[in-house]
Formats: structure tokens, sequence, C-alpha cells
């Protein structure tokens, strides 16, 4: 642990311990994104009882992933849970097209899966999570707690054995065998046990904004390069999220020369929607990311565990980030509804050696996704970016496609991982 972290730590230590109520439950998942609700569900499955706190009032929050692909969908497929989720409304995205001053490019095309979901699904995350979280409430030793932010956690006996949160009604303190941290790239429950990510790929910036969609228009994602830019749109079914790629540290001079230029920039690349552009009237309409992928060495302690973006933090390449929070809530369940059911029934701690077995199934995956992701980045993403030249594709992702034994391998890396992981019982 470094000394700023040790300071930090330290802090929300000393915050006041005192609650009004004490709650005690098997598992309290702290995030409820994608992984935490997953996990949630599965374990609520399994007869565990599980409390999944979510800092936000509700789910509806901007600017998230809506990409659900092939090894989520089988895994709902497992569940039961594939067919009514797709009721819901989504679009479908086989392959990954770009466009580029040379023209349309493919890297990954998915329709070749030998898997009944050969496609990305676009689905808003907010439609999803309130699908998940309802799946769950149908079971008893279920509990959702909206509006709990935690300000610490409860430690004994040299492990962790729950959490502080403030909740609606005051300070508030659950007790559990196991802690989940689940609470994203800022993760407040990975600050607090004092664990320290390192950085696996370089940064760069986005800028978000809303463009208004007509119903005319195309389904899905677009995305384009082109001399030194790089513009991303999603569908989110009333408006289109637009993304804007630009060297970090960039940010504060273009700015300066007024969300006009913006707006010119961005229309030089996606020129059908320059009109929808009028819209955007002022700075505060625009939110700025800086991306950067990291992974924590260790993701536990005695009564604690870390998955998605608390445990490792993904690059916005390729949209992996949700697939593999909820692979690791797979895994998690696997490996934990055993151990935590006969800790409910003995009242005992969890033992540490089955949170060090959930790292070691995920820790290689979410190695290679990374590697590659910062390659991509150091390779294509970067270039495009720093230079007012036309864009052109590598040689070698200009001839993957055409390659017969290699060409499939960007959509299965991309599709499920170093391999399928698959929900146990």
């Amino acid at each position: 642990m470094t000394e700023t972290t040790q300071k930090r730590a330290s802090a929300d230590a000393a915050e006041p311990r005192g609650a009004s109520g004490v709650t005690r439950t098997a598992c309290a998942v702290v995030g409820g994104g994608p992984g935490g609700a997953v996990l949630a569900l599965l374990l609520a499955r399994k007869g565990v009882d599980v409390t999944l706190l979510e800092a936000h009032p509700d789910f509806d929050r901007e600017f998230r992933g809506d990409t659900l692909h092939p090894s989520v969908m089988e895994i709902m497929d497992q569940l039961g849970l594939a067919g009514r989720l797709l009721e819901r409304r989504h679009s479908k995205i086989s392959t990954f097209t770009i466009q580029t001053d040379e023209g349309p490019f493919s890297p990954i095309d998915l329709s070749r899966l030998r898997t009944k979901f050969p496609y990305i699904t676009v689905m808003p995350q907010t439609s999803f999570l309130e699908f998940i979280v309802g799946e769950a409430e149908k079971y008893p030793n279920f509990r959702l707690v909206m509006g709990a932010r935690v300000r610490g956690l409860v430690e004994e006996d040299g492990g962790v054995r729950g959490v502080r949160y403030e909740g609606k009604d005051g300070p508030r303190e659950v007790r559990a065998a196991l802690v989940v941290g689940a609470d994203g790239r800022g993760s407040r429950v990975r600050r607090l046990a004092g664990i320290e990510p390192i950085k696996t790929s370089p940064p760069m910036d986005v800028l978000w904004f809303k463009l208004p969609r007509e119903p005319e228009d195309q389904e899905g994602i677009v995305g384009r390069f082109g001399r030194g830019h790089i513009a991303v749109m999603l569908d989110r079914e009333d408006y289109w999220q637009a993304g804007y790629v630009i060297p970090k540290g960039t940010f504060p001079e273009l700015r300066h020369e007024g969300i006009g230029e913006l707006k010119r920039q961005f229309a030089g690349l996606i020129p059908e929607f320059a009109d929808r552009l009028a819209h955007l009237t002022d700075w505060r309409e625009v939110s700025l990311l800086s991306v950067e992928s990291s992974r924590c060495p260790t993701w536990h302690k005695p009564g604690l565990l870390l998955i998605g973006d608390a445990a490792h933090v993904m690059s916005p390449v390729a949209g992996v980030g949700i697939n593999y929070a909820i692979q690791d809530a797979v895994s998690a369940a696997n490996v934990l509804d055993g151990p935590l059911t006969e800790s409910q029934r003995r009242l005992v701690a969890l033992d540490e050696k089955h949170l060090a077995a959930v790292q070691r199934r995920r820790e290689l995956p979410t190695r290679v996704i990374q590697a590659l992701q910062a390659q991509i980045q150091k390779n294509v993403l970067a270039p495009a970016l720093g230079s007012s030249r036309p864009f052109s594709p590598p040689l070698l992702l200009k001839l993957l496609p055409r390659i017969p034994v290699l060409r499939d391998l960007p959509g299965r890396l991309v599709g499920f991982g170093l391999w399928r992981v698959r929900v146990k019982g």
C-alpha cells in the first residue's frame, strides 16, 4: 500500500461509526452495475442471503456502456432469461465497421461465431439493470437498497465484516461474511480497502454529449476515423450519445477555442449529423471522461472481493467492460455459492482461499484483453489522433479478415474472451 493510499484509508476509517440500524446478510454487494446486479441475482438463486447496495436513487445514468456481447447473452440463456431480455428494445451488431479516409473497414466479424447469439446486443444499460434486479427481487433472500452511499468498512479480527453506509434514513450498517466491491472504476470500496491499481495502458480523453435522434435514423453504433480525429455515436433510443476522442491533455485548448470548434471538428467526421449539432450550445452540455485501463495486483483481502472495474478498469476499446464484469460475477458465484451457504449456516467467516480462486480464474483473461487493448491504443488510436494525414489502418489489421485461419480470432476474443464462462449448475 502506498503512503497516499494509507492516508486516504485512514481518513475514511476515521469517519463516525455510529449507525442507527444494523442488518445482517451472507454477502453484501456494493454497486448496482451489471457485475454487481448479476452476482446478486446468481447468489439469490442459490439461496444465499444477499444485499445489493447502490449509491444512486435509480439506475438511470448517462454515458454508460450498452453492449452485451455473445458471452453475456449465453449466460442469460443458461439462466432461461435471454428470450424475455430480448423482448426489450434493442438492436444487434454483427460487425465492427469503422469509416476511414480509405473507406469502410471491418476488423471484427461476429456473424460466424458458433453461438445462438452471433452479434452484440445494444440495449440501454438502465433497461438491462432493471431487468436483472427485477429477476432478483423474485427471491425472498435478496434485498436491494438504493441511495446507499458507503462510508466505511466494518473491520474486525483482521478481516472485513461489513460496510457502513448513508441511507435515506440516515447512517446504517450491514454485517456480512463477504463484501463484494462492484462499484466501478472509481471504487470507494477499493480505496477503503487500501488496494492500489496499476495502470496498463496510456490514457486518452473522450468528450460525451447528446444529439437528437430522428425516427428514420439507423440503429446501433456509428464510428469514424479521419485526419487526427475519432468520433462515435451510440443509439440511446431517444437520442444519440456522441463521443469525440481527443489526445490526453488537449481539452483545455479545445475549450478555449469555443464550442463552435468542437462542432466543426465533429461535423467534419460525421457530416450527415451536422444539423443536429445546432442543439449543442454550451460546454456544460459536454462531459469529459478520462479513459485509462488499470488492474489491481490483488482483488481480495479477508472478507472482501473486488470484481469488474473495481478490480480492473477496462479501456473502451471493443466495449468489453460490461462483459468482463459479468463474467467475473459468474465465476465468483460459481466458486462462492457453496462456501457462502456454509458460512451462512455456521455463522463463520469465509476462507480467503475461495476469494483467491476467483481471481485465479479471471486474471489471465483480463490480462490478455488489456494487453490487446493497449496495443490497439498504441498502434491504432494514438497514430490516428496524432496525425493530420488521412488515416490508414495498420497492414496486419487489413490482412487479418482475409486469412481464413485467423479472421475469426478477433470476433472470438471480443465475443467470449479467452474462453466461455458458464453458470454452474
